[in-house]
């Protein structure tokens, strides 16, 4: 046995299994209330001076930190692989999601000249949320055999689209709804949408305590913190110029590429695409969010038991065709029309919630979307467990989050680019269609290892 393997920690009981999924509840508040539903839609609308605008913007927000998590994702993996403890990562990068998020409360309608140091908000709490996943991430194959993992990674993720289902519900009906709002938050100046940072922020810190107490971690070594980081960059080095000893992975990251790119840019615009469309507010996207997370719920359960029986590869590559279909779906969608022609007469002010045939069919579209979002994203998860060196988790999950962000700038710069050259929100979400069918399509060179 190895010094490596020595380290590791033992399976996790039913606690630790639990904190570990627990914390996709902790970080999905950010990605549900912030990036999706209510303070994007809210600052493309309403801080920026025009809805193109706030979209161009939010797309060049995503394509930056996009890439620098591209860039420094590996390296932090082999860092803390070399490191030994992952939750300390986990904790830092946590708090600076925090701070990112907190600053949100400063976006003020028709904000100009402050504008700025919101985009740098967003970026710093969007890298802070997504490097502690990696490390999380990496805690996966340690916890249980490799034929529970689907269930696992499915669980987590279905705990997150519940947390970010009551987050909705509290951003809903305690801020949106009533007449005065929690915490006597003012309308006028759209606090209740601005909350929506801090909020997020807090969730994060209070609910990742459970899985820093109870889930088991590789133990940490005596490697000062500079030995550590020259070993950890030593170690990539090693694995990058290796790679073709890992060639079925490296299949799936550049599969992986293409199709989170996509889902990505599915989930980040499709709210802002719809409040700009419909002239959604807070409620009409507080609503659509809470009905769009029900599915997502349903599909995480679902796909975490078709990854352990019919396998990571057949669950990620249904999903992705799924969700195609969806962005198709929507895109077929514009002013008066339905399906790319049919007349659908568009929502009217003081008419029901969702009564229009064009929200109707854009509902149905939306509901598809959530259906397979999380098991896409899950069963990418447990793969990539299943496949990388259980010594080098955290550096093959770095990779991961590479391949998940590698090209993911690429998608939110094109739309912005579009968006800004042709003033509209509709033109560019066709980018969406063809990422997602390009990874589905690499996903047919991958070959799944068996797990019992």
């Amino acid at each position: 046995m190895t010094a490596i393997s020595e380290g590791m920690p033992r399976e996790a009981g039913r606690l630790g299994k639990f904190s570990w999924a627990l914390f996709d509840w902790a970080n999905q508040p950010f990605f549900t209330v912030v990036t999706t539903f209510i303070f994007a839609p809210y600052f493309t609308s309403f801080v920026a001076a025009t809805p193109a605008e706030g979209q161009a913007y939010w797309g060049y927000t995503q394509a930056i930190a996009g890439a620098l998590i591209a860039i420094l994702s590996p390296v932090f993996g082999s860092i803390a692989d070399a490191g030994g403890a992952r939750k300390p990562w986990i904790l830092f990068f946590s708090v600076l999601c925090a701070i990112g998020a907190f600053s949100l409360w400063w976006a003020v309608p028709g904000l100009e000249s402050g504008i700025f140091w919101i985009l740098a908000g967003i970026v710093v709490g969007t890298i802070g949320v997504e490097f502690s996943i990696v490390f999380n991430n990496a805690m996966l194959p340690s916890l249980v055999p490799a034929g529970s993992m689907g269930r696992l990674s499915g669980f987590g993720w279905g705990l997150g689209y519940i947390g970010g289902l009551i987050a909705l519900f509290i951003v809903l009906f305690g801020f949106s709804l009533p007449e005065v709002p929690l915490f006597g938050l003012s309308k006028v100046t759209h606090e209740p949408d601005r909350v929506t940072g801090p909020m997020s922020a807090i969730w994060l810190l209070v609910f990742i305590i459970p899985m820093l107490l109870f889930t088991p971690d590789r133990p940490a070594n005596d490697l000062p913190k500079s030995a550590a980081v020259r070993q950890g960059l030593k170690s990539l080095m090693t694995t990058l110029r290796s790679l073709k000893a890992h060639r079925n992975i490296v299949f799936f990251l550049i599969a992986r590429m293409f199709y989170n790119d996509g889902i990505l840019a599915l989930i980040g615009f499709s709210g802002i695409y719809a409040a700009g469309l419909f002239n959604w507010g807070t409620t009409e996207l507080g609503i659509f969010g809470i009905l769009i997370n029900f599915f997502a719920i349903a599909g995480c359960f679902i796909g975490g038991y078709l990854d352990d029986r019919l396998g990571s590869k057949p669950t990620i590559v249904i999903s992705v065709l799924g969700l195609a279909f969806a962005s198709v779906g929507v895109l077929s969608i514009s002013d008066g029309q339905v399906l790319f022609g049919l007349p659908a007469a568009m929502p009217v002010e003081e008419g029901a919630l969702f009564a229009s045939p064009a929200e109707m069919v854009f509902m149905v579209f939306a509901f598809i979307m959530g259906l397979f979002f999380g098991p896409a994203q899950a069963a990418s998860r447990t793969l990539i467990a299943r496949m990388a060196p259980p010594e080098k988790a955290g550096e093959f999950f770095g990779l991961f989050a590479l391949s998940g962000k590698a090209t993911a700038f690429v998608a939110p710069l094109m739309i912005g680019i579009v968006t800004s050259a042709t003033g509209q929100q509709r033109p560019a979400m066709i980018v969406i269609f063809i990422l997602l069918m390009i990874g589905a399509a690499l996903m047919s060179f991958v070959r799944e290892p068996a797990h019992k």
